[in-house]
């Protein structure tokens, strides 16, 4: 049995802001965030899949979201374990864990160890990283 993995996304940077918004340029590719409770999905409660919105990985599941009351989309796992990255975050003057995707290595948000069980983490992730595909 062979195992597949993701092939890896590499783009210019002017290629990535000829397919990306600026607000997603933005957050992707220079690590920004997003105002609470201003992005996409922070209120979604529609069925379906989250995906990168930079290269279309799939990142999260709608039944995985939760309401953290932090005005960011808030998941407890990700579609499967390889689908981001860990990064230590050192800044703004605080030690946080940054996610990023593993296939493209976009800025999707953060995760913190305050989630609901059965994972106990809290990925808060910046909504215009993302594209919604609801389900059928």
């Amino acid at each position: 049995m062979t195992e597949t993995k993701e092939k890896k996304v590499e783009r210019s940077e002017q290629e990535w802001r000829e397919q990306l918004t600026p607000e997603q340029y933005r957050i992707l590719r220079e690590h920004g965030t997003e105002r609470p409770f201003t992005g996409p999905y922070w209120d979604n409660v529609q069925p379906g899949l989250y995906r990168c919105a930079g290269c279309n990985t799939p990142l999260f599941y709608s039944d995985t979201k939760f309401d953290a009351g932090c005005g960011w989309p808030s998941y407890f796992e990700p579609v499967k374990p390889d689908a981001v990255k860990e990064y230590r975050d050192t800044s703004h003057g605080m030690v946080r864990t940054e996610i990023r995707c593993a296939t493209c290595d976009g800025h999707l948000g953060h995760v913190f160890p305050d989630g609901p069980k059965p994972t106990g983490l809290r990925y808060c992730i910046n909504g215009y990283s993302m594209v919604f595909e609801p389900a059928e």
